[in-house]
């Protein structure tokens, strides 16, 4: 699909780009690892008293595209993490359901959690696609390759300190807890070039998704709390 059309659909949307189409596809090109926050991100961020925030399945299937397009494309599965301020069950069982290679849980400090996982995976921040909402997450989002931000009409001030500080390439129409996870992942496939093969493939289960699925199931997760491997 042209760039200018997968423009013009996004765009319509309400996504906006604040990289050309162009540059963000010579980012990606480079994208070896995803990490993800997660209170605003797969979710509204809504907490209370006996509530835990939660997960969507379109979202889960948007990773579980994004993950597969990767490794049509290298031959390989990217490397993708959760990292997250807060303890938060729902995200452990999405990570660990979905055999993601990390998650990092009561993470207070983030930078920490991402040299972390870089050293682990040896792997750069330029090779890192990192998905935020808010400015527990902007220390990152200075340092990795590719920035996507959860639109949130509520933080109008942030959205324009993000804007002018270019710390986003992209922000999505869809808040957090309106698939938004999933408008970044089709986005991510699309400007890859390779979204109809990689559905025709999965709708087909075809024995290249297959091999790929049997993959992504080996990944043993490893969950992280306050900094210690806890699993």
């Amino acid at each position: 699909m042209a760039l200018t059309t997968i423009e013009k659909l996004f765009a319509a949307k309400g996504g906006a780009f604040l990289v050309s189409p162009f540059s963000l596809q010579h980012k990606l090109s480079k994208a070896k690892a995803f990490i993800f926050d997660w209170d605003g991100v797969f979710n509204s961020g809504t907490k209370g008293v006996g509530l835990t925030s939660s997960f969507s399945e379109p979202d889960a299937m948007g990773t579980n595209l994004l993950r597969f397009s990767h490794w049509l494309l290298r031959g390989s599965l990217p490397t993708v993490a959760i990292i997250t301020g807060e303890a938060n069950e729902s995200a452990i069982s999405l990570a660990t359901r979905e055999h993601f290679t990390s998650i990092y849980t009561k993470a207070k400090n983030k930078i920490e959690s991402l040299h972390h996982f870089l050293e682990t995976n040896h792997l750069t921040a330029e090779e890192v696609v990192f998905i935020f909402d808010d400015v527990l997450d902007l220390g990152m989002a200075k340092k990795c390759g590719v920035t996507i931000q959860i639109h949130r009409n509520a933080s109008p001030l942030l959205n324009d300190f993000i804007r002018k500080e270019s710390l986003a390439d992209y922000v999505t129409a869809n808040e957090g807890g309106q698939h938004a996870v999933r408008e970044v992942c089709e986005l991510i496939i699309g400007l890859r070039g390779n979204y109809s093969e990689t559905v025709t493939h999965r709708l087909e289960f075809s024995s290249e998704y297959q091999t790929y699925l049997t993959s992504r199931q080996a990944v043993d997760t490893l969950v992280f709390a306050g900094g210690v491997k806890i699993q």
